[in-house]
């Protein structure tokens, strides 16, 4: 089979797939004749030829597909006027949290946003597949330790923990929140979606001051990472699919 034949395979195969297309299934379509380099390099050469289009090929967490433009988005939206689902900020920044300090527990959180998180706001975000509980912290109680998942990626169109922006400043944190508000504003939503945060639990004995809000800003730049060695380790634990216990410090 010649380049241009295999590329029309591939193609058509992607376009029909109702989910990311693994490389390694990619290559049952040619019963293993084609290595995985040269599978990619075939992929690459898809993605040329798309560059100009509304639809590009991308490569997410869990394969490749293709999916319409950020441009292209509004032109869509003509199609089906509902409005897409908007994301609490509490929403927002809990999950924040968890995709840039994970594996965290639901203490942390608390910590870092200064208020109580309310347990129906983790709950929403397991339902709808963008996190969930990989292990527990070896502590009193051993709480739940939170990660994102695969899916999570997936809906926001990325590959990797590596390719969310960097919280380095007031713009960047901003920038963070609204990449994925619109990234996951465009997936599949769940029957009772995550438009809507109940009322925040009373503040308990165990969370002074727990009531008060601290500032968005304030909360997002303490869940970046001190250093880059925190945020691999993190990574690590979470591609590993579990993670280490932690002690308190």
């Amino acid at each position: 089979m010649n380049t241009t034949d295999a590329k029309r395979v591939l193609e058509t195969a992607l376009i029909c797939a109702q989910q990311p297309l693994p490389v390694r299934d990619m290559g049952v379509l040619f019963n293993g004749a084609l290595t995985t380099d040269t599978l990619k390099l075939l992929l690459e050469d898809l993605q040329n030829d798309w560059s100009g289009r509304g639809v590009e090929l991308v490569r997410v967490a869990t394969g490749w597909r293709f999916q319409s433009r950020p441009d292209m988005r509004e032109f869509l939206d003509r199609l089906h006027p509902e409005k897409p689902p908007r994301y609490t900020r509490a929403t927002l920044e809990t999950l924040a949290i968890i995709a840039y300090r994970q594996p965290v527990t639901r203490g942390d959180m608390e910590d870092i946003r200064g208020v109580t998180i309310n347990s129906m706001i983790l709950k929403q975000l397991e339902d709808r597949g963008w996190v969930e509980v990989i292990g527990h912290r070896e502590t009193v109680g051993r709480p739940g330790l939170y990660a994102t998942t695969r899916q999570f990626l997936d809906d926001l169109g990325v590959e990797s923990l590596d390719q969310l922006p960097a919280l380095d400043n007031s713009t960047a944190q901003a920038s963070m929140l609204e990449q994925i508000e619109f990234g996951l504003a465009s997936a599949p939503t769940s029957e009772d979606g995550l438009t809507l945060e109940t009322p925040a639990q009373p503040a308990g004995d165990d969370h002074p001051g727990s009531e008060v809000q601290t500032d968005s800003e304030a909360a997002l730049a303490a869940a970046s990472p001190a250093d880059p060695a925190d945020f691999d380790s993190s990574q690590e634990a979470r591609a590993g699919g579990q993670a280490s216990p932690d002690t308190q410090a």
